[in-house]
């Protein structure tokens, strides 16, 4: 029953990617998915710049990497401030904590 209210909510949004149009279940925004697609679709064009006399698969894998390759390089940036942040906030409350003993 609630696999069944779970598909409720989902709508069916056509995008268009490379010349193809695809149909979306999505529960997300409609302008979100749209917004994925045409990134997904500027990126298989740039791909194909590159790449020239692909075929549609090989041209979809080779986008899905370099896209896969943007995300892994976004989260290592992530997790490298986020590390900054932590001993930034380590060294701020070791200074704190002499301070207080000071006093």
């Amino acid at each position: 029953m609630s696999q069944e209210l779970h598909e409720d909510r989902k709508q069916s949004i056509k995008v268009n990617i490379y010349g193809q149009e695809y149909p979306i279940r999505s529960e997300a925004d409609a302008t979100y998915v749209q917004q994925i697609a045409e990134y997904v679709d500027r990126k298989m064009k740039e791909v194909a710049e590159k790449v020239p006399a692909r075929v549609h698969s090989q041209l979809a894998v080779l986008t899905a990497l370099h896209i896969a390759d943007e995300l892994f390089k976004e989260r290592e940036d992530k997790e490298k401030k986020l590390s900054e942040v932590e001993e930034k906030t380590q060294s701020l409350i070791e200074w704190l904590d002499a301070r207080l003993i000071q006093e």
